[in-house]
């Protein structure tokens, strides 16, 4: 039991320490501008968001999940489940496993992308295997990337407690694309 309580204190303390980096940069949720995202890689613009320098996803506030920790291919999130987050039969709603799941698959694939060009989820395939409650405590959503290409990327992730057990596991398929040929 001492590992999960040492883990539990270090993930808590680490997102205590990101919490307040983010509120010293100015962090809050919002919509990032092409002008303070243009020049910057992925990469650039995760470290942004985990500065506060720029905003990070409302749903995020929604849901109650932070990002933690990003290095190329890896982004790491970190969420408690609360109550406002069950179905109406008491259990942890599928969607929050998915978002989480999401966001983080989908930050590791941002963290690999050039300067111009960007990504979106073109599909998202999830398991839940545990039941989480508010009880859970946090539980930390880990992407990684296995591919990524011009035009496509592949990743993984998993949402864990401090124990190491696993709740949910997902992967994702990103199209890859030129910023610019957006409008």
């Amino acid at each position: 039991m001492t590992g999960k309580r040492d883990t539990l204190s270090e993930w808590m303390e680490e997102s205590a320490a990101v919490r307040v980096r983010l509120l010293a940069g100015g962090g809050k949720p919002g919509l990032a501008s092409r002008e303070g995202m243009a020049g910057k890689t992925g990469m650039q613009i995760m470290q942004a968001m985990l500065a506060g320098e720029l905003p990070y996803a409302h749903i995020a506030e929604t849901l109650e999940f932070a990002l933690i920790a990003v290095e190329p291919g890896k982004a790491t999130f970190q969420g408690t489940p609360q109550l406002k987050h069950y179905n109406p039969l008491g259990t942890v709603h599928g969607g929050w496993y998915a978002t989480l799941l999401d966001s983080a698959v989908g930050c590791a694939v941002h963290t690999l992308m050039p300067a111009g060009r960007g990504y979106t989820t073109a599909e998202l395939s999830i398991n839940i295997v545990r039941a989480a409650s508010h009880d859970t405590g946090p539980l930390r959503a880990i992407g990684t990337v296995i591919h990524c290409g011009k035009q496509l990327a592949t990743a993984d992730g998993r949402i864990v407690g401090p124990d190491g057990k696993l709740y949910a596991h997902a992967t994702t398929t990103c199209l890859v694309f030129d910023l610019a040929a957006r409008q």
